[in-house]
């Protein structure tokens, strides 16, 4: 699952050999503590994502629950202070834009204009 906050993008796995926790990751260093101050984070070079930590399952659940409910902004996007951040979330804005524009929406139009003629 990848969670795009405001002020932190994760990925979150569930964990190979501990069911009952979750692999939380990031891209850029401090994301993970911004949203989990107690983590233990470890630097992986040779991974996909050059941070890690091991998180209780139920507490990725609260804090994630918790900053669902706290969401202060209309506007997701205008919400983020970090320029590179926001310079990446709105790429990735783009690229779903597009996705979406050649994907199922799409698809339907032309569908439903078939049925018409």
């Amino acid at each position: 699952m990848w969670i795009f906050l405001n002020n932190a993008y994760l990925s979150i796995v569930r964990h190979r050999e501990r069911p009952d926790h979750l692999l939380v990751r990031a891209r850029n260093h401090g994301d993970i503590e911004a949203t989990f101050p107690d983590a233990i984070v470890k630097i992986t070079p040779h991974a996909d994502y050059l941070f890690r930590a091991v998180i209780h399952e139920p507490l990725v659940a609260a804090v994630i629950k918790h900053a669902i409910l706290n969401i202060d902004y209309d506007n997701f996007k205008n919400s983020i202070i970090d320029h590179r951040y926001h310079n990446a979330c709105m790429e990735t804005w783009v690229v779903m834009n597009d996705y979406q524009r050649e994907g199922t929406y799409q698809r339907d139009r032309k569908h439903h204009a078939k049925k018409k003629n």
